[in-house]
């Protein structure tokens, strides 16, 4: 039984992957560790293989394609209690991994290490690009902070340790390079005890171009920390614009209003009634969102969140959706006696834009509310 496995995604690395065994190798040694160095090859075809082997590596091929399947597929082969994972192209210094073992050993259940300068890192000549450097991964992380309240000051550091309980314990699935941001948002979901050190990054010794594709591989890692935040991307934007859109409706409902001589009507109305359906709907997009997580276990409950579910039954949803929905009819009915009382002839328009929107506005929420209660209700019935 080894304590520590020291695992490598490799993709066509001949150029590195024998200096990298190497300094893992004086790692082990040094720390006195009962250690192995695991290679999980993705598909080389320019002798990394021979290489990792001849150097005493344990090489795992792994044809699912990408990097996270690689880590997937080592970090699951894996002999040791703990993992240390690293690039193979030499970006990180494997013969000093002293801090990391220094946290596991310490109870920690990932260590993540840091090359930003805001965390104690360095970045050395050359090592990353600039839009690496001063967009991509400072406004991803400051993401993943945001929305996740994660400790982690660098999300997509490559060399990382954990324990093979904890990986377990997270169910990381992603395939591709969001493997890394899921690492860090499912530790943090699951409490994990986390810590960070700062380490250096310094410039790949690879002639070819690197296998991140900057713009894609940084959508992935938004979009998915966007699937795992419901708040951020319903609930958020959905109750500021249904907020917005009930206010500056109602004012308009009451009658014209012009600011520094611009004038704001029935137009305005309408477009206001638009921010209340689509707010509302995105709103409850949100809450749906957020119940099947919970329920899936994708996400883990809060309090608030057991509070809200508690709260807002079916019963209760179809209360508020028909007073609303019977609003909407009454207002219809007066718009409707209102066009009676000029003999069903034309009527001003304003006029008549000023009764029939709010009268369609709160019978479409009301439909709204009624059928996404009962929708809610069947996401949160007990299943296996």
């Amino acid at each position: 039984m080894y304590d520590t496995t020291i695992v490598m995604p490799c993709l066509n690395e001949a150029e590195t992957i024998g200096r990298c065994i190497s300094k893992a190798k004086r790692s082990i040694e040094r720390l006195n560790l009962r250690g192995e160095i695991l290679v999980a090859d993705n598909g080389s075809t320019d002798g990394s293989i021979e290489i990792a082997e001849k150097l005493g590596a344990r090489v795992v091929r792994v044809p699912a394609k990408g990097y996270g399947s690689a880590l997937m597929g080592g970090i699951e082969a894996a002999k040791g209690k703990w993992i240390v994972m690293a690039d193979a192209d030499d970006s990180y210094d494997l013969s000093n991994i002293d801090p990391f073992i220094e946290k596991l050993r310490e109870g920690y259940e990932l260590v993540m290490g840091c090359r930003l300068p805001r965390g104690g890192g360095k970045i050395m000549k050359g090592a990353m690009p600039w839009k690496h450097r001063w967009i991509g991964n400072p406004i991803l992380s400051l993401v993943g902070r945001l929305f996740f309240k994660s400790p982690v000051t660098d999300f997509h550091c490559g060399l990382r340790a954990f324990t093979k309980e904890a990986y377990q314990k997270a169910g990381l699935r992603t395939t591709g390079m969001e493997f890394a941001s899921e690492m860090v948002i499912k530790a943090t979901l699951k409490g994990m005890n986390i810590a960070e050190v700062p380490i250096t990054l310094y410039q790949d010794g690879r002639s070819r171009p690197p296998h991140l594709r900057s713009w894609r591989d940084g959508w992935r890692h938004l979009r998915f920390m966007l699937l795992y935040c419901p708040t951020w991307l319903f609930l958020a934007p959905g109750l500021v614009l249904l907020m917005l859109g009930a206010l500056v409706g109602f004012r308009l409902w009451l009658g014209p209003i012009i600011i520094n001589g611009v004038g704001f009507d029935t137009n305005t109305l309408l477009v206001s009634s638009m921010g209340v359906v689509v707010g509302l709907q995105i709103t409850f997009f949100g809450i749906i969102a957020r119940v099947f997580a919970v329920t899936e276990e994708l996400l883990p409950s809060t309090e608030f969140w057991d509070k809200v579910t508690r709260v807002f039954t079916l019963e209760k949803g179809l209360l508020i959706g028909l007073l609303v929905l019977t609003s909407g009819i009454v207002f219809l009915i007066k718009g409707v006696l209102f066009w009676k009382a000029a003999g069903f002839g034309v009527i001003p328009y304003s006029e008549g834009l000023r009764k029939v929107i709010p009268s369609v506005t709160l019978t479409t929420a009301g439909v709204q509310v009624i059928f996404s209660s009962f929708f809610l209700s069947m996401l949160s019935l007990t299943r296996r």
